[in-house]
């Protein structure tokens, strides 16, 4: 008979649980199972028939079994009882739960104890010590009572520790123990589990940990320190947990990564898994005897698994993940550039640019009449149509899909206090944009049409009100993006030297001497047109100091007049 005793908890897919067990027969080891009393008397009356005749199966009384609460303790105690009471050649008692999986041949284990006959191995440490504590509870899970179970009596749960909190009580460590916690799948030898289950003080013990909460993860991390001669302070059991504390499932796919763990046991492993199953306890002639247990070979996978859960990938947004407003792992996945006042001011500026930088240049995305994708696409990317009631649905929503269905390409787009201004924010806080702003622009289109002079007074204090909200927000100490603004009346003094330095942020490819600017809109005209918005009563600031008449532009400069000099 082997020197290890397997110790399982059953309480669900007993059919596993007994494909499990009888593996470890096989392999030599007698198992004491614990079945957990809220099991069906029927149900567990035929799962203990289907052991009928087998020496080396015994049951343990049966106790109910909670989440955070004693009963998991007691029941282990109970079966580890009759595990040293039973198999006396057993030197070392593993406790596993009925949906761990052995990874490894039996007798891989049962050497690997024997070369260390005077070693436990439990995951032990102080509360200090421990960073996988979740719920907001570490010490005073030792200091205060927790009669009611947290999963079914969250209420009493809550009220009563707030209560305690309120009144000051403290309960009293028993003396001599210093708290530990670790994990509750745990391989004691025989000396130190007999040690602490017949010692003199168990029951002082027991009914102090009988209220603190959580106990399976602190009742023998706690004691083994008192006994225990060797101790290798980590479990034999690969045993996974997400960022809420819930263990990992291990599903067919995870084949391959549970190989590679080199561990003896894992859990939690789903009972539908039929590949893992067959393969891990069908004949591995292939097994690595002697190699050491490695967990932290793939700890890495399940490090970028949990932060790929709770920040999701840079700029992507979807049902199962939506962030709250400020807590998203990056608004946008890629560089691009918001340009407002330029393709008023410029003739066919999204051709030139689109020459002048290859990058995708679209026209007015957020325009209340169209979506003008570039080359007035009517779908793009991602499925993404020009749909302005689908845009306006979620506007924030429509930007970040362009850039995430278009990411690798930087995306250019025109904008405007005329357009919809739901993204004013999400543009402004993200550092992947480039905002451009010539203020006061929206005026040249309204110069050049033909529209009665009030309602165009009307219109131009509409839309001076909005730029000046967005520049406002574009000013503001909680931007990100970066932002450039110039009144109209200084961009159109000099224009190139603007257009120079926002070209030289798109990159390597357009770090050249610009030659040529876009060309420029007739602005004849323009400065009375102005001055008469002022002479009916609207101030028009935004553009800056404009004069009343401005000449034809690159104007030669008159010659000068010869003087003599005597």
């Amino acid at each position: 008979m082997s020197t290890v005793g397997i110790v399982m908890l059953v309480h669900t897919a007993l059919d596993r649980a007994e494909q499990v067990a009888r593996h470890w027969v096989a392999g030599g080891c007698p198992v004491v199972l614990h079945v957990d009393k809220k099991v069906p008397k029927s149900t567990y009356s035929a799962f203990k028939a289907a052991f009928a005749g087998e020496p080396m199966v015994r049951f343990s009384r049966r106790h109910r079994c909670e989440w955070g609460t004693w009963g998991i303790v007691a029941a282990s105690q109970s079966a580890s009882e009759m595990m040293l009471a039973q198999y006396p050649d057993v030197r070392h008692v593993y406790l596993a739960s009925g949906s761990c999986l052995p990874l490894r041949p039996v007798a891989d284990l049962v050497d690997y104890l024997a070369a260390r006959p005077r070693t436990d191995f439990i995951e032990s440490a102080t509360t200090a010590d421990v960073p996988w504590i979740v719920g907001g509870l570490d010490v005073e899970r030792f200091t205060l009572r927790f009669p009611f179970s947290w999963k079914t009596q969250r209420f009493l749960f809550d009220k009563y520790v707030n209560l305690q909190r309120r009144l000051g009580i403290k309960r009293r460590v028993p003396d001599g123990l210093v708290p530990h916690m670790g994990s509750q799948w745990w391989c004691l030898t025989r000396q130190t589990l007999s040690a602490i289950l017949e010692d003199p003080e168990r029951e002082r013990y027991d009914r102090y940990f009988r209220k603190v909460w959580i106990p399976d993860e602190s009742y023998y991390q706690t004691l083994v320190r008192l006994y225990s001669s060797n101790i290798e302070s980590r479990s034999l059991t690969l045993s996974k947990f997400d960022f809420q504390g819930k263990p990992h499932n291990f599903y067919d796919d995870h084949l391959q990564l549970l190989r590679r763990s080199d561990c003896f046991v894992a859990r939690k492993i789903w009972p539908h898994a039929e590949r893992l199953y067959s393969t891990f306890l069908g004949d591995n002639p292939d097994a690595m005897k002697g190699t050491e247990p490695n967990p932290g070979k793939i700890d890495r996978i399940f490090a970028k698994a949990v932060e790929r859960r709770t920040r999701g990938r840079p700029g992507l947004y979807m049902q199962s993940r939506m962030p709250a407003n400020g807590s998203e792992n990056g608004v946008t996945c890629n560089p691009y550039s918001m340009f407002q006042g330029f393709s008023e001011l410029f003739e066919n500026f999204e051709d030139w640019l689109t020459q002048a930088t290859g990058a995708k240049v679209h026209g007015h995305l957020f325009s209340p009449d169209a979506v003008e994708f570039a080359d007035r696409q009517t779908l793009i990317n991602g499925a993404l149509c020009d749909s302005t009631s689908l845009r306006d649905y979620n506007p924030k929503a429509f930007l970040t899909n362009l850039i995430w269905n278009t990411r690798g390409e930087r995306q250019c787009f025109q904008f405007g206090p005329q357009d919809n201004q739901a993204i004013n924010w999400l543009v402004a806080r993200d550092p992947n944009a480039q905002v451009s702003v010539i203020s006061g622009a929206w005026a040249v289109p309204l110069f050049r049409s033909n529209k009665n002079f009030s309602e165009l007074r009307r219109e131009a204090a509409r839309l001076q009100q909005i730029e000046a909200k967005h520049i406002e927000v574009l000013r503001s100490r909680h931007v990100k993006a970066r932002v450039r603004i110039w009144t109209m009346a200084e961009f159109v003094e000099s224009p190139m030297e603007p257009i120079q330095t926002i070209l030289d942020e798109f990159g390597a490819q357009t770090q050249r001497h610009l030659n040529t600017a876009p060309t420029m809109v007739d602005l004849a005209g323009f400065g009375q047109f102005l001055q008469n918005l002022k002479n009916q009563g609207m101030h028009p600031y935004l553009m800056g100091d404009f004069p009343a008449e401005q000449g034809p532009l690159n104007m030669p400069k008159p010659s000068r007049k010869p003087y003599l000099v005597r």
